[in-house]
């Protein structure tokens, strides 16, 4: 059967099938698995993109697991003050994952300048900060200085900035309430940055402080903050982690994930898993469709051949093969196709962010891109494997072909 299937292989793919009746209904199929390729490539990295960088957004103003005292407010500052000295801070060793653990406190305060005023969270934060989100949303100036002594440096957003016109350098007045006061306190901040993280609900409230700062206010001791944001190695595990930090802290402290206070976005972040699965069924449905009319057309074109190939003493499945093999080489080529567009589309978007969005709907600013070299494997993996699953079954029209019948074939 070598002789037969070097032949059968020539005169399918060889020079004369470009002019044959199947030549554009290849071309077609060809394209199918092309276009479905860079859809699916486009909505894994679009979808995943989105999902971690709203993920990381969020993460950076709360943490992955929040650890506070037991109490009926629900705002954003906590009220009642933790102890510092805790067996999990600063390395929570009795759980495995757990990256960072750091110490913050929050308090209600009021910006006012000569023309407007604004109400904010001044989060007050010390040396065992994380700043490497906040060094990505920097837009002008430095961080604040909390490892030195105690100075009046902040970073507020550039919503805030421009609310109140303010600028780098510029030194703020902010007035805070505390309990037994019945005047205000104030303090003079200096801005030192501007950061912009794109998400407006966050950049509307928070500015950031030394965190003793808060404790003044607060007269609380040197050893008292106002709770303990958890970061995790593995956000997919955050539910599981959460449930362990709660069983592995005291009965006095309550513990809360992010995906537990801002439910509604991570439900609505959940719904692209299910957008992602839809288009990639209905690509590989549509790829699959065309490639089992590219192939019946091949088949139905060389009848003839199939004929004489079974009158020579070729067996069923020995032909089907050929054919199956030549699908093949089209679903693959289509891939090539697919990944070279669909890749080179994605990596514009991820260093040239020539597509924006909108942050009060989506919470970024241009469409977010995650490669990954899994599910790029997948995808590809995935097509060919399902579509040459879905060929087996209209090859077997090639049994049904009577030699006799098939030669005389016009």
């Amino acid at each position: 059967m070598n002789f037969e299937f070097f032949v059968v292989k020539r005169l399918i793919g060889g020079k004369d099938h470009k002019s044959s009746i199947s030549a554009p209904i290849i071309k077609i199929a060809i394209a199918a698995i092309a276009i479905g390729v860079v859809m699916m490539l486009v909505s894994f990295a679009t979808g995943l993109g989105l999902q971690e960088k709203i993920r990381d957004k969020i993460a950076a103003f709360n943490g992955h697991i929040n650890i506070s005292n037991y109490d009926n407010n629900s705002s954003q500052v906590t009220l009642t003050p933790v102890d510092k000295n805790q067996e999990f801070y600063p390395e929570f060793n009795s759980i495995d994952g757990i990256a960072h653990v750091q110490a913050v406190a929050t308090k209600f305060g009021i910006i006012r300048t000569e023309t407007d005023f604004e109400g904010v969270v001044v989060k007050g934060v010390g040396t065992d900060y994380n700043w490497s989100y906040f060094k990505d949303f920097l837009v002008e100036g430095e961080l604040p200085n909390v490892e030195d002594k105690l100075n009046d440096e902040v970073i507020i957003s550039s919503y805030l900035a421009n609310r109140l016109q303010l600028s780098v350098g510029d030194k703020v007045p902010t007035y805070f309430l505390r309990d037994g006061s019945e005047r205000p306190l104030t303090r003079g901040f200096v801005i030192t940055g501007i950061y912009d993280s794109g998400f407006m609900e966050f950049d509307k409230l928070y500015v950031l402080a030394d965190i003793r700062h808060i404790q003044r206010l607060n007269r609380w001791e040197a050893n008292q903050v106002g709770n303990f944001e958890i970061f995790l190695d593995d956000f997919n595990e955050i539910d599981i982690k959460g449930q362990e930090v709660y069983e592995n802290t005291g009965s006095f402290l309550d513990t809360q994930t992010i995906t537990q206070n801002y439910y509604s976005i991570f439900e609505w972040l959940a719904l692209f898993d299910f957008n992602i699965a839809l288009i990639i069924g209905i690509m590989i449905l549509v790829a699959g469709i065309n490639m089992i009319t590219a192939l019946l057309v091949l088949i139905l074109e060389r009848t003839q051949m199939i004929g004489i190939l079974k009158a020579l003493g070729g067996n069923d499945w020995s032909i089907r093969k050929i054919f199956l093999y030549n699908a093949g080489y089209l679903i693959v080529k289509g891939l090539f196709w697919g990944n070279l567009i669909g890749l080179g589309l994605l990596l514009i978007q991820k260093y040239f962010k020539l597509i924006p969005l909108n942050p009060a709907t989506y919470y970024v600013t241009e469409v977010p891109v995650y490669l990954n070299w899994d599910y790029i494997f997948a995808v590809n993996l995935g097509t060919l494997v399902l579509c040459m699953l879905m060929l087996i079954i209209p090859s077997v029209i090639i049994s049904k072909i009577s030699p006799s019948r098939a030669i005389k074939f016009e």
